[in-house]
């Protein structure tokens, strides 16, 4: 009876651990770049540009500049979970300029990871997530 027992548990085990872990051929997505340019070039473009630049026609009268979201070498060191709660609370939220508006009062929490995936289309190096 204890070594049945001891089988079924190692059974169960082994299953959570295949369904749990992720796996390298598989990325995890949260958002869709589609759906999030959209929003991008509605919400977020007159700042930062329609290619993520930080060039926005309001870009000129801000001090601090917006971010160049085509900036690889600072955007891919970034996590997704920061970038999705400066998008949703704004930039004070998470200390910087108070400038950057939080859309979490506008925007769903999935459209805010459909941004968050678009932005992420738009770095130089293109961005690869953490395997």
């Amino acid at each position: 009876m204890r070594g049945a027992r001891f089988i079924a548990c190692a059974g169960v085990l082994s299953v959570l651990f295949v369904v749990l872990t992720p796996h390298p051929g598989f990325p995890q997505q949260k958002g869709d770049p589609k759906a999030g340019k959209q929003r991008y070039g509605l919400l977020c473009s007159s700042c930062h540009g329609t290619t993520g630049k930080g060039d926005g026609p309001a870009s000129a009268a801000l001090t601090p500049k917006p971010q160049n979201h085509a900036d690889g070498k600072h955007m891919n060191a970034l996590m997704d979970k920061y970038l999705f709660d400066i998008i949703k609370g704004g930039g004070a939220s998470v200390g910087k300029s108070p400038l950057m508006p939080p859309w979490g009062t506008q925007l769903k929490d999935q459209d805010i990871w459909n941004v968050v995936a678009y932005i992420r289309t738009l770095a130089v190096p293109p961005y690869k997530p953490a395997q």
